[in-house]
């Protein structure tokens, strides 16, 4: 089980984009990456590949690890996540701060 999900909010806490905070996008469990919106903003330089397509260049969101971010609570501060398992045995996250289920 993951502790970041796509749709969580969170924060960035490192680089170029520190304290920002965006909905994430899409997680890449296999590689340990995260893309969230509006953070890691890169260029991309696309060449028309057939008849009708436009080239130039794009912004779009790149990938960042997933130890720079951290999960935002119900409170609205960054939080820590553990796993919890409950009677009927499925597995829910935590969170530390509020001790809420997410």
């Amino acid at each position: 089980m993951m502790r970041i999900k796509k749709n969580d909010n969170v924060v960035v806490l490192t680089g170029r984009d520190k304290g920002k905070k965006g909905t994430v996008l899409e997680v890449l469990p296999e590689k340990d990456l995260v893309k969230v919106s509006g953070i890691a903003i890169v260029t991309k330089h696309y060449k028309a590949r057939r008849q009708g397509e436009t080239s130039g260049i794009r912004k779009q969101e790149g990938y960042i690890n997933l130890s720079n971010v951290m999960l935002i609570s119900s409170d609205g501060k960054p939080t820590r996540v553990n796993f919890k398992t409950l009677e009927d045995g499925t597995k829910v996250r935590v969170a530390n701060r509020t001790k809420q289920t997410i």
